[in-house]
């Protein structure tokens, strides 16, 4: 496949989405994209939704405790008014961000940033998790990464909750969700 270099010099953005369970690396790989884009002396903004507070109420902080700055929004409309002059903008969580999100990363591409995305591909139940399936429509880049099923040690793509409280929504860790592999996933207890 031939790319056609950009001789113009006009900067050029895209979407990346990085997706998979709980437990997988997401915020981890978001983080260490971040990292790398500020060696290369890139202006670098992180968001994440501010009801995500499990760790820090600002900070972006994976499982293994790697942790960057980041400004939580409300909405991601917020996300377009904090961006000016950035190159490279990042987005934890996306799963938990209005229908808007989509449209923002569309226009911060559309003027050259470089857009980093990380999110719950699907829900505990399973099913495709917010604006995430949209997202994943729209990306230039998609990376799924796999955790290990704490019952057979297979790769897991689901975030299995061990309790019996409802709702899409329900924020918590090692003692709320653990990976599991489809297989036993479908096998309760």
């Amino acid at each position: 496949m031939f790319i056609e270099p950009n001789i113009s010099g006009e900067r050029r953005g895209w979407i990346e989405v990085i997706c998979g369970s709980m437990f997988s690396g997401k915020t981890e790989e978001l983080i260490r994209r971040l990292k790398r884009a500020r060696i290369a002396n890139l202006k670098v903004e992180i968001f994440k939704p501010a009801i995500d507070t499990r760790y820090d109420e600002n900070d972006v902080v994976s499982h293994d405790a790697n942790s960057i700055p980041s400004t939580p929004v409300d909405n991601s409309q917020t996300i377009l008014l904090l961006t000016e002059g950035v190159d490279v903008v990042g987005i934890d969580e996306a799963q938990f961000f209005d229908d808007q999100i989509i449209h923002v990363c569309e226009v911060l591409a559309l003027r050259g940033v470089r857009v980093i995305v990380a999110g719950l591909d699907m829900d505990y139940m399973g099913k495709p998790f917010g604006q995430m399936p949209y997202l994943l429509s729209i990306a230039d880049f998609i990376t799924k990464l796999h955790a290990i099923c704490m019952r057979c040690g297979n790769i897991a793509n689901v975030s299995y909750r061990k309790s019996n409280e409802g709702g899409q929504v329900l924020l918590g860790e090692k003692e709320t969700y653990e990976p599991r592999c489809r297989k036993c996933a479908h096998e309760k207890a």
